[in-house]
């Protein structure tokens, strides 16, 4: 449970970003999400950090993604994950992006490296072997570069509802498209006191963990700052939720309705 939602978080809001001057986010900025399950049992935290890094001898953001269970659900399922992503400052184009995770004693390390300009993909899974994959597109991005990329340069001040975003992903050793629908702004409560949010419905394959193709909806906050604020997920037992407990280091203020 704790994973699916972490992969949400990474991968389903990565669509909402804002095109403007300046950038939507910065070094130090930090999330701190808590999850629940059927809306009572705590399930988790999840957290996100933009770092400053030199990866061959390219200024780039390290981002860094962390989930890990809680509470009841810890003990008869333990989840421990963690995902990197190294971009360009300038492009947003990912070089380097690392999973590395612990699920229930199932784990897994894969290392990717991107060559953008050739279209190609070097994998390298820690147990197993190497190999090449064709990207297929260009300019394509990992789970975690496409949620700042977005942030930066997608214009929600145009956007009309009903309107749907696309973009080009790559995972473990797929590609694959992403896409979610615009379904309007909505001002919603949350620990911070009410805040103007923009509303997505993104798309999934329904299945083994999510109910149907439209099983996901997210919010984040109508400012300049693009955060992440809620993920509502009806899962194929149960549902999940995610909420933004925490944060520090934000580029811009925070707008918050006090009535």
């Amino acid at each position: 449970m704790n994973r699916t939602l972490l992969i949400i978080l990474l991968n389903l809001s990565v669509f909402l970003g804002h095109a403007q001057s300046e950038k939507a986010f910065d070094t130090g900025e930090w999330f701190k999400f808590r999850m629940s399950y059927s809306g009572w049992m705590k399930a988790g935290n999840a957290t996100l950090s933009v770092n400053n890094e030199n990866l061959n001898g390219k200024p780039v953001y390290h981002v860094i993604g962390k989930g890990w269970t809680t509470g009841a659900i810890k003990w008869f399922f333990k989840v421990e994950d963690r995902y990197e992503s190294y971009f360009d400052k300038e492009t947003g184009l990912p070089y380097r992006f690392i999973r590395d995770i612990d699920e229930g004693g199932h784990t897994k390390k894969i290392r990717i490296d991107f060559d953008q300009e050739n279209q190609k993909a070097y994998i390298n899974n820690i147990k197993h072997d190497k190999k090449t994959v064709e990207t297929t597109e260009k300019d394509v991005h990992d789970m975690v570069s496409a949620y700042y990329f977005l942030r930066n340069n997608y214009d929600t001040e145009t956007i009309k509802e009903g309107e749907e975003v696309k973009l080009n992903m790559f995972f473990d050793s797929e590609n694959y498209g992403f896409k979610l629908k615009y379904l309007g702004r909505e001002t919603i409560r949350t620990k911070f006191g009410k805040v103007k949010t923009l509303k997505f419905r993104p798309y999934v394959m329904a299945g083994r963990v999510f109910k149907e193709q439209e099983s996901l909806t997210l919010w984040v906050s109508a400012d300049k700052n693009k955060i992440p604020l809620r993920i509502k997920a009806d899962l194929a037992v149960g549902s999940l939720r995610a909420d933004l407990d925490a944060f520090k280091g934000l580029k811009h203020q925070f707008v918050i309705e006090f009535n």
